[in-house]
């Protein structure tokens, strides 16, 4: 119970840090074979960063996916942690089956599309971290946070893509929408595009404002807020 009453406080207390940006940047993922990692990472399409090296001692390798703002490391003696124990690790994608076929045509392996099926034992499900049990096919109703597929590198570190269009209240400031990436944007235009054309169908007219209209749309979408209709 005072657990709780301490998480409670802290949780109300305002952050003293509100002018100041914390980025998380790197992510360390552990490897057996340093130059096999680096030739999967690079027939991902992965931007190759850095390769440095210390002797045989030390070397590290960084690589960062397209349109993020984090990045992945790994080499040798980076990190104590065992070869293919990261687990759970998310890239979010605005196109579930564009970003499954980028690997197929990469040749990587990568599970068909799946989503959970409700709460089980935590963990059963590995590398799908939620405790779900996994549902053949992307969800029925396409809902965003809900679609899925996973990979492993050859060391068996586990990757999901998880499909997001719209992101949960609270998750981006409206008026500090941004895109990692031209795709990332085109994505969003097109779900604006199509929505729009959805709402000129029920006005029975063609909207001239229709430029606001997609402007609204992609800033509350990002948000997380109600969208236009």
């Amino acid at each position: 119970m005072a657990t709780i009453e301490i998480e409670r406080a802290a949780a109300a207390k305002p952050s003293k840090m509100r002018n100041i940006d914390l980025k998380l940047e790197i992510v360390v993922i552990p490897v057996s074979d340093v130059d096999r990692a680096k030739a999967f990472y690079a027939r991902l399409g992965w931007r190759l960063d850095a390769d440095f090296a210390a002797g045989d001692d030390w070397r590290v390798i960084q690589f960062t996916p397209p349109g993020s703002a984090c990045s992945v490391i790994f080499g040798r003696n980076v990190t104590a942690a065992a070869p293919g124990s990261a687990r759970g690790l998310y890239l979010i994608v605005s196109d579930l089956e564009a970003a499954r076929q980028d690997l197929l045509d990469r040749d990587i392996e990568v599970s068909e599309p799946f989503h959970g099926a409700g709460d089980v034992h935590a963990g059963s499900d590995e590398p799908y971290l939620f405790g779900s049990v996994r549902v053949s096919g992307a969800d029925p109703k396409r809902g965003s946070y809900s679609s899925f597929a996973a990979f492993s590198d050859p060391d068996g570190n586990g990757w999901l893509f998880q499909e997001v269009t719209t992101r949960l209240p609270g998750r981006i400031a409206a008026d500090g929408t941004t895109f990692a990436s031209q795709v990332e944007l085109a994505a969003a235009l097109r779900r604006a595009a199509v929505a729009h054309g959805e709402h000129e169908k029920r006005i029975g007219a063609h909207d001239e404002s229709w430029v606001d209209w997609y402007a609204d749309y992609i800033v509350r979408e990002q948000a997380g807020q109600p969208l236009p209709s």
